[in-house]
């Protein structure tokens, strides 16, 4: 699932991906895992850290 790569890619969080996608956060999860893509960290900045 190409899309779901370029999400992850992206850091895209899991609740905008099921919006995307159509899928439930499981079925994501579970995709995502059985295709060796990496959902985590959630919520890291695409712009780093800025405190």
């Amino acid at each position: 699932m190409q899309e779901l790569r370029e999400l992850a890619e992206r850091n895209t969080s899991v609740g905008v991906m099921t919006m995307k996608l159509g899928r439930s956060e499981d079925a994501i999860r579970s995709k995502a895992k059985s295709e060796g893509i990496s959902l985590s960290p959630p919520n890291r900045s695409p712009y780093g850290d800025m405190s």
